[in-house]
């Protein structure tokens, strides 16, 4: 299951060794300093926007990878066994406009991403 976790001055996805095929590509890493905005909820599809561009999605199941939108692309990694969701908001020049990685404890790792981003 992929995983949202701080290191150093970067916010990393760490996907399970089946994500990666699934989702065409390795681990995310970008910049701390490119987050605007962290959030969780239980509402994983809101969280969610536009058209799959480059992975694997199962509807209603599985969302991972590429998703692009009018307003740029996002990196998705949404299971709906994890209906709990955190979503972290990036701006230029991250390669998305938002992660979002489902998961259990998403109050917690919120709380973790926003504290390092201070």
């Amino acid at each position: 299951m992929a995983r949202l976790c701080v290191d150093g001055d970067d916010l990393v996805v760490r996907l399970a060794w089946w994500e990666r095929p699934a989702a065409r590509r390795g681990d995310v890493r970008v910049p701390l300093a490119t987050l605007t905005h962290v959030e969780a909820t239980r509402d994983w599809w809101r969280a969610l926007r536009g058209v799959r561009a480059r992975g694997t999605l199962i509807p209603g199941a599985l969302c991972l990878g590429r998703w692009r939108h009018a307003t740029g692309e996002d990196f998705v990694a949404v299971r709906r066994t994890h209906p709990d969701v955190v979503f972290v908001d990036l701006r230029s020049p991250s390669p998305f406009a938002r992660i979002t990685v489902s998961g259990p404890h998403s109050e917690r790792v919120a709380a973790t991403v926003r504290a390092a981003m201070a």
